[in-house]
């Protein structure tokens, strides 16, 4: 699988990555549902055995769970151990509801909790998730993650979710490493700043939901949404309800079109259009299966051509 160097740092990473939301299992506002451990570690292992070398987890998927499966995962694993991106920022109370919080002791809390549950001494990408309602707490936040990195608890910092204005105050305090913002077809908000923006600063760009949560997987299916978990965090989301769904289904067939045509699965086409420019270092692909994996393992090295994005693109 293709490597590409992560913005001012020295990680070589594969284009495709695997996300670890999901496999955080359910049991709280953002959850998938249930999970099986063992589904999700035979992914992680599938994922590294096809060429993936870095994984993005988060402490609140899972409310810590997820970080707690990684390293289960990692543990057994015998091959070259991959990099390991987590995030900080979002906190849950004893009643497993979750808030934002970039405050510096509770950053630090968070930083302490992470390494614990991931068995490592050093995280290789830290990530504020989510930004603070105002600047001056985010950029609070980022000095915090400057302080650590100087502690040689964290190797990179990375920024989530941030605005290109967010994204410049941050680089003012210290150096941003990366971007992870949403992107796919659905998505494309990233396109009229973030991407020139971080690509003229040499700043990475790791995207997540490719497959918008599985709405361009191809196997989403105006049944499979009216029958979603009610533990999945989708069954409450807007994207799968119409009129949006039905907007959405039109663009995964316009995606299937092209995916039959080169005899691969529609959710590796989602994800190479993502991957199709050079702004886009990685693309973040979540998967609770190693059956998952496999069918989009592919995406890495598939270019989609000139004329195949026109057709992706055009009016529906």
């Amino acid at each position: 699988m293709q490597t590409r160097r992560l913005g001012n740092s020295d990680l070589q990473i594969s284009r495709l990555g695997l996300g670890a939301w999901a496999i955080g299992g359910g049991k709280w506002q953002f959850g998938w549902g249930s999970q099986d451990d063992r589904d999700s570690i035979a992914a992680i292992h599938k994922a590294l055995e096809l060429g993936v070398n870095w994984i993005d987890t988060a402490a609140v998927y899972g409310l810590g769970h997820s970080e707690e499966v990684v390293a289960r995962a990692l543990k057994d694993w015998p091959g070259l151990r991959p990099y390991v991106f987590t995030k900080c920022g979002m906190v849950w109370n004893e009643n497993r509801e979750v808030d934002l919080c970039v405050g510096a002791s509770s950053l630090r809390k968070e930083c302490e909790a992470s390494l614990r549950r991931l068995c490592v001494e050093t995280i290789d990408l830290y990530q504020i998730h989510w930004p603070s309602s105002t600047l001056t707490e985010t950029e609070d936040g980022w000095s915090t993650l400057a302080d650590l990195r100087q502690e040689g608890k964290i190797r990179w910092m990375g920024a989530s979710n941030f605005s290109r204005q967010e994204v410049q105050r941050a680089a003012a305090i210290a150096p941003v490493t990366s971007l992870q913002p949403p992107y796919s077809l659905i998505r494309r908000e990233i396109e009229s700043e973030q991407l020139s923006f971080c690509q003229a600063q040499g700043i990475g760009v790791i995207v997540y939901s490719p497959m918008a949560s599985g709405l361009l997987s191809g196997a989403m299916t105006r049944e499979r949404a009216a029958a979603l978990d009610p533990e999945d965090w989708r069954s409450r989301n807007p994207d799968f309800r119409d009129p949006k769904l039905s907007h959405h289904l039109a663009l995964a067939d316009r995606l299937a079109v092209v995916a039959q045509r080169r005899g691969c699965p529609v959710g590796q086409v989602a994800i190479a259009w993502t991957l199709r420019t050079a702004a886009v270092t990685g693309a973040i692909a979540g998967a609770r299966t190693a059956a998952q994996v496999e069918q989009i393992a592919g995406a890495a090295d598939l270019v989609l051509s000139t004329d195949e994005v026109s057709e992706i693109e055009g009016p529906l």
